[in-house]
């Protein structure tokens, strides 16, 4: 906890993420607000799952576009105006009540202007901190994130259920805008100056780190996904009425944040082996395997604090060995893609969920959960070879004047 500790007493460092994760919290309410949205204006889950589709596939197409545009016309103007435009999309899904195929239109317009903080503050890391306090902070940042990611969904669901989804969803675009302000306005930006790469736009995810990290992330964030749209289907059941016991669904989706965290403060900044990956996904699978045997309150808690405590860490191993293997011009567009991933996992993990809840109910959520968390599992094993050994030596960018050294084969 010393390296937390000194991590957090760097200048700069607590504020900067304070300000990402207020800017970013919306990320992990949104496609489970757009699904219970949806579903409530036209009653299935599976119109809800083709407009997070559209969702997605914008946010495809997004994420390592502006990121890179952040090289060539600066981190504020690229992320003021996809602010505005991202926030925008989201309030007339909210407020106008549109055939599927006009909101799936609409989502994907507005989430081509996905805001690219993720891999902006990323970028701005290695400049904040010396390099071996850098994992660790990696670790401190991935930790911080579930409450996007996990507890997100808590506030949401209770909003959605409780309240009103045109409120839930309206709510996700004021903190858009503010959160956004507020990094957008942080001394840090003005600091760090992302240089112009001179790679070809894509050439990054030649590195096996970034690809690797890119699919796992994806896999990840989809289990999760499908996760929280089947604890919300048992407590919460289909229909537009809320449900009283849709407060059940929130009390376990914190359960689960809370192994998240518990999970990346522990064990999440340890050294890291090409092994470490493929070791945290495995830790995530085995919780979601045992969750999906029976949807009980009392049997799924215990059984998602195991899941929830790979989460955390898992993401750190990838933030961290995708730092240590490519340039630092290169960064912003390699954690673009990353985060394009994990987005994409959200959309399409909510949306093959919410299609399966329709067909088999709550528990085929899990299973879906438990397919994305095995594939990730496989896919981190059978890289392992490729990924780096980061045990000795810290996570910083190489730096843009030296070559960049082969991956193991």
């Amino acid at each position: 906890m010393s390296a937390y500790s000194s991590v957090l007493k760097t200048p700069g460092v607590a504020r900067i993420i304070a300000a990402q994760l207020t800017a970013r919290f919306p990320s992990g309410m949104l496609s489970l607000g757009v699904l219970l949205h949806i579903e409530q204006v036209h009653h299935t889950y599976g119109a809800a799952g083709l407009v997070l589709a559209g969702s997605a596939a914008g946010q495809a197409v997004a994420g390592p576009l502006t990121s890179r545009l952040m090289g060539v016309l600066g981190m504020r103007p690229v992320l003021a105006v996809t602010t505005a435009v991202y926030a925008a999309g989201i309030l007339i899904i909210a407020l106008v009540t549109m055939p599927v195929p006009l909101t799936v239109l609409v989502a994907f317009v507005g989430s081509l202007a996905t805001p690219p903080i993720q891999p902006a503050v990323r970028t701005i890391y290695p400049k904040l901190v010396t390099s071996n306090l850098l994992t660790p902070l990696f670790s401190l940042d991935a930790s911080a994130q579930e409450i996007i990611w996990i507890a997100g969904p808590v506030v949401i669901t209770f909003i959605a259920t409780q309240v009103s989804t045109v409120l839930g969803l309206v709510l996700c675009a004021g903190v858009i805008v503010a959160g956004g302000a507020w990094f957008i306005a942080s001394p840090e930006l003005g600091r760090v100056r992302i240089p112009r790469s001179k790679r070809r736009f894509g050439v990054v995810l030649t590195r096996p780190t970034v690809l690797i990290s890119t699919i796992v992330g994806l896999l990840l964030i989809g289990s999760c996904s499908a996760v929280e749209a089947g604890v919300v289907a048992a407590f919460q059941g289909t229909g537009a009425a809320p449900s009283a016991h849709g407060f059940e669904s929130g009390i376990v989706l914190a359960i689960w944040s809370l192994g998240s965290l518990v999970g990346g403060f522990s064990f999440g900044h340890l050294p890291l082996s090409p092994w470490s990956l493929a070791r945290r996904m495995l830790l995530m699978f085995a919780g979601v395997a045992l969750a999906s045997i029976w949807l009980n309150i009392w049997w799924m808690i215990p059984a998602l604090l195991v899941s929830g405590a790979g989460i955390a860490p898992a993401l750190a191993a990838m933030f961290a060995m995708t730092s240590s293997s490519v340039k630092f011009s290169d960064t912003a567009e390699a954690f673009g893609w990353i985060s394009t991933g994990q987005l994409i996992g959200a959309g399409i993990g909510s949306a093959i969920a919410g299609a399966v809840i329709d067909q088999h109910g709550a528990q085929g959520a899990f299973f879906v959960s438990g397919l994305f968390a095995l594939v990730g599992v496989i896919v981190a094993a059978a890289a392992a070879r490729s990924l780096p050994d980061l045990r000795g030596r810290d996570s910083s960018p190489i730096p843009d004047t030296e070559p960049i050294p082969l991956q193991p084969s």
